[in-house]
Parts: C-alpha cells; structure tokens; sequence
C-alpha cells in the first residue's frame, strides 16, 4: 500500500472501500478484518484527496488491484480546515474543529480554555493531563491554591474555577469536573451544569473567546450524542456574551456527534 507525500496530510476523514463498515484510518486498512483475503492483498495505493473533493467508490484498475480514495483535511495548532463556524447570535459565532486544545488561542487576553478536571484540580490523565503539562508547574500550584470545599474536593462536579493560562498561549483556564456517566444521579443535569457554569465564569471575567473539549466523554463514559446535544444547547442559553465560543475535538466520531448536533441546534 502506498500513500502520497504531502505536508497537508495529517488526519485521515473517511476511507472508502467495499467494506460493509469502512474504516476510518490507515491503520485500520491493514486489519484483515476489514476485507477478504484477497481484497486485502490487491489493495494497490490510497490515495488522498481534498476534504471538499467528491469521492466515489473505489476504483478496480485493469490488474484487478484496488484504489481506495480518501478524505483528508489539515490540522496545526488546534486550527484545521476541518474547523465549520455556526451563527450563534448577531455577533456571535460556535467553531467546531479537530485540533488541540492546548494550543488554541485568540487574543492571549480575554480568551480562554475550559480543562475538564477532576474535583481535585491537580491534574489527571487525558486533556486535563496535557493543559497541566502545557501550562507548566505554576498551573498545579495555582490550583492547590484553590481553597477546598471539603477535603479532597476543590471543584465539585458541574462547577468551575479559573486560573491565570500561564505558559499556555490562552490567557486563562476554566476548570470545570464533568459527571462520570454510569455513576451519577443525573448526569444530563450535570454535564449541563459544567458547561453553563463554566460559562458564567468566563462571563463574570470578561473572557470573549472560550474553547472547550468534549467534557465527560472520554474516561467518564458520557455518549456523544447526548453530550453534543447539551453542550450545544448550554451554549445557546449564553447567545450575545461571547464573540466566540469554540469546540476544539480530538476523535473522528466526537467531532461527527457535534457537527451533526451544531446542524440541528444552531442552524435555521
């Protein structure tokens, strides 16, 4: 199998292929699983087109091998082609985009990230684990100086908190906890808490451009489609406060979950 060189390659959208379930990553296409084993060895080259391109089946050459065309888009600093902006008010717009939060920012000044914590705000594994890493040590020492709740908790669940950026190119950072799906009471009530909450902070300090991630739909279980649906939505309560408010996702099916939801929610 053969791929072209491009500097523009760097996330794969969708394969097309004969399979019942194509999938979505070279990777993928090595998995004898995802074809007979003679459709497996007759794979001739991907080939790697522009996102806007339209892509049709794959083509059979005259040999009897196959090549399969493929999606791609760009994706630097948190900022892809993939990114689709959705009118949120006259002033206002929602971005979904693939990318990295820890690298996005706007002004440096009134722009912030909002990191799905846990309630003790000292850093954790996933996103929460790369905004600490990026922001430096300062980061952890602000938090511990979050005063707690009760022991151990600094942040509850659906609350948030917020602390200078300080090495992340984001001026501030907006630390909310996310529910974990299969253990809390009412989960749709407290992922929505996180997110408006998380809102009003960014509000109550003058911060223009907000970005978040998928909050609670990495370890803690949270569907995507429902979770899309809320953030979606809790965003739309806050129509005329913010300039931007910015999805930044990091997987192939969150990133589909929130642009169908941003289709239905946001667009008349």
């Amino acid at each position: 199998m053969t791929t072209c060189a491009t500097p523009f390659y760097s996330r794969i959208i969708r394969i097309f292929s004969s399979a019942p379930n194509p999938p979505k990553s070279l990777h993928n296409l090595r998995r004898r699983r995802w074809f007979s084993d003679n459709d497996y060895h007759r794979v001739a080259a991907v080939q790697l087109r522009p996102f806007s391109d339209n892509i049709s089946s794959p083509r059979y050459c005259s040999s009897g091998r196959t090549t399969i065309a493929v999606r791609f888009c760009t994706m630097s600093s948190g900022r892809g082609d993939d990114l689709l902006e959705f009118p949120l008010s006259p002033s206002g717009v929602v971005k979904i985009q693939m990318g990295d939060i820890t690298q996005w920012s706007v002004d440096g000044s009134s722009d912030a990230i909002v990191n799905p914590a846990n309630e003790r705000m000292l850093g954790g594994g996933g996103a929460d684990g790369a905004i600490h890493k990026a922001a430096g040590p300062q980061l952890r020492e602000a938090c511990y100086g979050v005063p707690e709740v009760k022991p151990g908790v600094r942040c509850p669940t659906g609350e948030a908190r917020i602390t200078p950026g300080f090495r992340l190119p984001a001026s501030h950072v907006i630390h909310t906890v996310g529910p974990i799906y299969d253990k809390d009471k009412n989960p749709e009530a407290s992922l929505r808490n996180a997110y408006r909450n998380s809102l009003r902070v960014a509000k109550e300090h003058n911060i223009q451009y907000v970005a978040f991630t998928a909050i609670s739909c990495g370890v803690y279980g949270y569907p995507y489609d429902e979770a899309a649906a809320i953030a979606i939505s809790t965003v739309k309560e806050f129509a005329g406060h913010f300039k931007r408010v910015h999805f930044v996702l990091y997987s192939d099916e969150i990133y589909d979950a929130w642009l169908k939801k941003a289709h239905q929610l946001l667009q008349k």
